[in-house]
């Protein structure tokens, strides 16, 4: 038997039986050594989170870690059973039908000459991709008017999308992370200076009237009477200036005082910065339905349906949706205050409500900002994958210009919900009926449960 079949004449190519065992040992070392180096700085890096006592941030990765254990065992479960699922048969009507890329349909309003180049390209990436089959398997036998259900070559790059998803998801993971919390950062002068200043503000000999007060000021107006102009103020100032000084100092007060003791000395911006890692646990995690949304897109993801055009609008729409609410609570509050006093005493104090938010529900506003930074890191994650494996002027790409406004709306939508809308969050949840105790630190914690039993056995005395 001639030499190794990979370099020269029409043999195919080598099974392992015929593989110098120097190369499967080279390629297995540097897999495993590519393994272990990501393994230890995942670990350094919870290391670092339980040093600095990070206890949502340590959660949040080991949910990331588990995240990306699900991901292998799909890739393993794909591995395992292609050519096994390559052999299933399918009618070729149901075979054909709901492509991904349909047939050419001329050209519409690009050059001719330009959508030929194009497609030429693409069927030169589709036969390269062809050559590079992930197993030397014999063709689907399939009876007559009857087709494989998906090739081994389409396993092979559903195996490269699973790998983008990975990688992708810790990408934006850390990124909202990031953003949030340096957001977040900016809000630490403002906590400085009220400690600073804090027996000035809080001074019950201060009396002002209500329409005076800063934060009464800069949201009451002539035009909050009416609803319509009223959503349009919270609407853009969610994008000018989603939380003011004032904003800040209000909410910090009313927070001290129904859920501690007025006057209190209370570092509230590290409070938010805990309630946003809190939050980050829930945002990082994918949960069934995600995985089902997943499905549907790529269901309908049908040459010449456009319904993922579609549902590309909603991260971007839902995510203005919710930022003009939290937005309009805060605008609430400041009505409320207006409305119960004509004077006010010392700073004001707002109302602390579950029933500001949509169906008395804080936490459904968090799974709705789940929901949208998912779908927009997946849809992102989606572009990248169809980049790489089929060329950026694909038929996947057949509305190039839709693309990239497609693309453009997901970065903006990125740094929205995790700058400006989280953080956001974070801040205005703080006005619900409950507080967070999980998101204190031990220390905190302790003095609280002392301070509980003290006050139990005063009572029974």
């Amino acid at each position: 038997m001639a030499g190794g079949g990979g370099g020269g004449g029409g043999e195919g190519p080598r099974q392992l039986d015929q593989t110098p065992t120097w190369a499967v040992s080279t390629v297995c070392g540097v897999i495993i050594l590519i393994s272990i180096i990501l393994e230890l700085i995942i670990h350094k890096v919870g290391e670092v989170f339980v040093k600095k006592k990070k206890k949502a941030l340590f959660e949040a990765l080991e949910k990331i870690k588990s995240e990306l254990m699900v991901l292998g065992f799909i890739s393993l479960l794909l591995t395992f059973g292609q050519n096994y699922i390559a052999s299933i048969c399918v009618p070729s009507r149901y075979g054909h039908a709901m492509s991904f890329c349909g047939p050419y349909d001329g050209p519409s309003d690009d050059d001719d000459n330009d959508k030929k180049l194009k497609k030429t390209e693409h069927a030169m990436r589709i036969l390269s991709i062809q050559r590079r089959s992930l197993a030397d398997a014999p063709p689907v036998n399939c009876k007559k008017d009857y087709v494989a259900l998906i090739s081994l070559n389409a396993l092979h790059q559903v195996h490269i999308f699973i790998f983008f998803l990975a990688v992708f998801h810790v990408i934006y993971s850390a990124i909202t992370m990031m953003l949030g919390r340096a957001k977040i950062r900016g809000w630490k002068v403002w906590e400085q200076e009220i400690i600073h200043e804090q027996e000035m503000m809080n001074d019950p000999s201060r009396f002002r009237l209500t329409h005076e007060t800063s934060f009464v000021r800069e949201h009451v107006n002539s035009w909050a009477s009416n609803k319509f102009f009223f959503y349009v103020m919270c609407f853009f100032r969610q994008i000018l200036r989603s939380v003011r000084k004032s904003d800040y100092l209000t909410m910090r007060h009313g927070f001290i005082s129904v859920h501690l003791a007025p006057g209190m000395k209370f570092d509230f911006q590290k409070y938010i910065k805990r309630s946003l890692e809190d939050d980050f646990k829930v945002v990082v995690g994918i949960r069934p339905e995600l995985w089902a949304f997943v499905m549907l897109f790529l269901l309908f993801d049908v040459h010449g349906w456009y319904i993922t055009a579609v549902i590309t609008m909603v991260p971007p729409l839902l995510t203005l949706a919710i930022g003009t609410k939290l937005q309009a609570i805060i605008s609430y509050m400041a009505l409320e205050i207006q409305e119960r006093h004509a004077v006010i005493q010392g700073m004001p104090v707002v109302n602390v409500s579950d029933q500001h938010f949509w169906f008395g529900k804080p936490a459904l506003v968090l799974h709705m900002i789940h929901f949208v930074l998912f779908q927009n890191a997946f849809e992102i994650t989606y572009f990248f994958w169809i980049w790489y494996e089929f060329g950026l002027r694909s038929c996947f790409h057949h509305h190039f210009g839709l693309i990239i406004i497609r693309v453009c709306l997901g970065v903006g939508v990125q740094f929205l919900c995790s700058y400006i809308t989280l953080p956001l969050y974070a801040l205005v949840t703080q006005m619900g009926s409950t507080m967070k105790r999980s998101v204190f630190d031990e220390q905190t914690s302790r003095a609280l449960e002392q301070w509980h039993k003290k006050a139990r056995k005063k009572n029974e005395k």
